[in-house]
């Protein structure tokens, strides 16, 4: 009651502001960079009112996907196309959707200061879940910038020793001057995640009465699970600052009665000069104090009998220089062309194995294992070049080559490149979007060796060679979206079902289409998105054959009072869906069962009054319609039904 009380005061606030402020200039603009050199893209500010209530249920992260349940945990994308290789670290690559990414930076640029505060809220005493976030953006002047982040979740989840618990700060700047341009973050993550290894019996879900003496009703909370005492802590900072020095000539128009009078003075540059500083580190910790539990969930033991205490870390600081030549200096100069290198050291920290083993009750060591040492550096050094045009209506593309020269890069080489091209159709213009790319990389330094208490390998792995070509086609006139993918992976890396890394030694296609259509007459809207994938061996890569989300809703506005009503759907067919592993935050692959073919279903209405959006939700809304088995992948069912409300609010100063 207390948190629906705190909602309704911060909207009346919020309202109340916003009226008063009515003659207040409207935010500007935003931009996102674009990988290597920080060229700038377009973005959206954050504050559309429709489908606001969606991003406060874990299947919103994707349209189909694996996961424990909870707000905040762990997950693996089950649609390919969206689905990222191993990263360096990947033991945050459950984690990915919660942290904050170089992707998902955004710079603005709004004349007045600007903080955006959403604060949503779910669940009772046992199941609570809560997440508080704000943006806020500060122009010093017409040319700098400064900007911070925050978000805090924490989701007590449904089901025991479940809980996440996340924080996120950050700082932005950004300085855009003639000759001199500047874009900088720095942000810092701490999540913990409680792990229960998943509940012990799915009866549990799917047949209640079975296992409780005829009692229909379950409190999810009671549920055992195979741990208790467990739990995972991922932790990290980004430091990241872009210079450009751009080198030019002074255009001049005079008036054309008075020579001599300048009407306007425009800096055109010609040429740049780049460097950009990178930090960034990562600490990994999984530890479990239950030592009858953990003999009994995991197989090996190799390091303490008594108590679990995994750590793994890496930093890495890197300099990249470039010089590029600018698009648009000259009406000849139709595209811009760089070349840069970059120069980086990474350096590797995990446990090392110091016991004497043959007084102890311990699992030997797997083969090469002794030999691993308990920290690494490496040398890396990268050259590439880029061919971009920016500017355009007609035609816009990029291309980026990279190629690693020494270290654990040496080797590597990463292509890419996209095009977009407009043209008219039904009186409308249809965007047509092409794109492809090649990998040849070199997996990272934990997956050919890594020891901890319950896993240890030493591999070596060759580079896994990935081929992308895809396109879509966007017709705004009729709200229709096709795009279509083709992968071809050699040397694929995943985790086998004993959960330790392998690699695929032939070549795997997955084939991926997706069909995103909208359709509304007057008040009434449905909005669908069908994606078919298939992948040639399904005993490697398996994904779910059809993934479907369905919305459908009415929109109107109530005098000033914008209302999104409506109900969605999650839908996705039967698959062998990925087992989850605590110790090492990683999915791996499995033949026992399928999971899938279960409608996720949520009905919502949403609000936008003034400068406030809010939201009422009732997530899981069909759980025990049509059928129990709700489960994301093994031992890991979904969130029951629940209540959630968010309150989202725009300040201007």
């Amino acid at each position: 009651m207390k948190r629906i009380l705190l909602l309704i005061i911060i909207s009346l606030v919020a309202t109340g502001y916003a009226s008063a402020r009515k003659t207040m200039l409207e935010p500007g603009y935003a931009w996102r960079i674009i990988p290597p050199l920080d060229l700038r893209e377009e973005a959206t500010i954050d504050t559309l009112p429709d489908n606001y209530a969606q991003r406060a249920v874990p299947s919103a992260v994707s349209k189909a996907r694996a996961t424990t349940g909870n707000l905040g945990g762990p997950g693996i994308n089950s649609i390919w196309t969206e689905r990222p290789a191993f990263s360096r670290f990947f033991f945050n690559d459950a984690f990915t959707a919660w942290l904050p990414s170089y992707d998902r930076m955004r710079f603005y640029n709004t004349r007045i200061p600007m903080t955006l505060m959403s604060y949503n809220t779910g669940g009772g005493r046992d199941n609570t879940q809560d997440r508080f976030s704000g943006t806020f953006s500060g122009n010093i002047n017409k040319r700098a910038q400064v900007g911070a982040l925050l978000d805090y979740l924490y989701s007590k989840g449904s089901y025991n020793a479940q809980a996440t618990k996340n924080l996120t700060w950050g700082f932005s700047g950004s300085y855009l001057g003639d000759r001199y341009e500047m874009q900088a973050f720095v942000y810092h993550y701490n999540l913990i995640a409680k792990e229960n290894g998943g509940i012990t019996d799915p009866l549990y879900i799917t047949d209640p009465a079975l296992v409780q003496g005829g009692v229909t009703s379950v409190n999810t909370k009671t549920i055992p699970t195979h741990l208790s005492n467990a739990h995972t802590r991922v932790k990290g900072t980004q430091l990241h600052i872009n210079n450009r020095y751009k080198i030019g000539y002074w255009h001049e128009e005079y008036d054309s009665l008075y020579v001599d009078s300048i009407v306007s003075r425009t800096y055109i540059p010609v040429t740049s000069v780049i460097w950009t500083l990178d930090y960034s580190d990562s600490k990994h910790l999984f530890r479990d104090d239950a030592s009858g539990e953990f003999h009994e969930f995991f197989e090996n033991t190799y390091l303490n009998p008594t108590l679990t205490d995994d750590r793994a870390s890496t930093w890495s600081i890197s300099n990249t220089v470039g010089l590029s030549l600018l698009e648009g200096f000259h009406r000849y100069a139709k595209f811009g062309l760089a070349a840069f290198m970059t120069h980086e050291v990474v350096k590797y920290t995990q446990p090392v194995d110091t016991l004497n083993r043959a007084e102890l009750d311990l699992t030997p060591l797997p083969e090469g294992c002794t030999s691993i040492d308990p920290s690494a550096t490496k040398h890396n050094i990268t050259i590439g070049g880029q061919l971009t045009k920016q500017r355009g209506s007609l035609l816009t593309y990029a291309v980026t080559a990279r190629f690693g020269i020494t270290g654990e890069v040496a080797g590597d080489i990463n292509l890419d490149g996209n095009f977009t091209t407009r043209f008219p159709l039904l009186g409308d213009s249809v965007a047509l979007t092409g794109r492809a790319a090649f990998s040849n990389k070199a997996p990272s330094y934990f997956l050919n060796q890594y020891i901890s208490n319950h896993f240890a390998w030493h591999n070596d792995f060759g580079k896994e060679r990935r081929v992308t070509f895809g396109g879509s086609l966007d017709i705004a006139h009729t709200d229709s979206h096709l795009d279509v993918e083709v992968s071809n992976i050699q040397n694929y890396l995943y985790f086998n079902e004993a959960f330790l890394p392998t690699q695929n030694g032939g070549s795997i296609q997955v084939v991926s289409a997706r069909l995103r259509q909208g359709l509304h007459a007057g008040i009434l809207h449905w909005d669908n998105s069908l994606t078919f994938q298939k992948s040639s061996n399904e005993d490697v890569i398996s994904i779910p054959t059809l993934a479907v989300y369905s919305n459908l809703y009415i929109k109107f506005r109530v005098a000033t009072l914008s209302v999104q009503l409506g109900m969605d759907c999650n839908y996705y067919t039967k698959y062998y869906a990925p087992k989850y592993q605590p110790a090492t935050a990683t999915f791996a692959n499995q033949r026992d069962e399928k999971y899938g073919n279960y409608p996720f279903m949520n009905a919502y209405a949403n609000f936008k009054l003034s400068k406030a959006r809010f939201y009422v939700l009732f997530s899981h809304i069909n759980q025990g319609w049509f059928s129990n088995n709700y489960f994301s992948m093994p031992d890991y069912p979904l969130n029951p039904r629940r209540f959630q409300i968010g309150v989202s609010v725009e300040f201007a100063n």
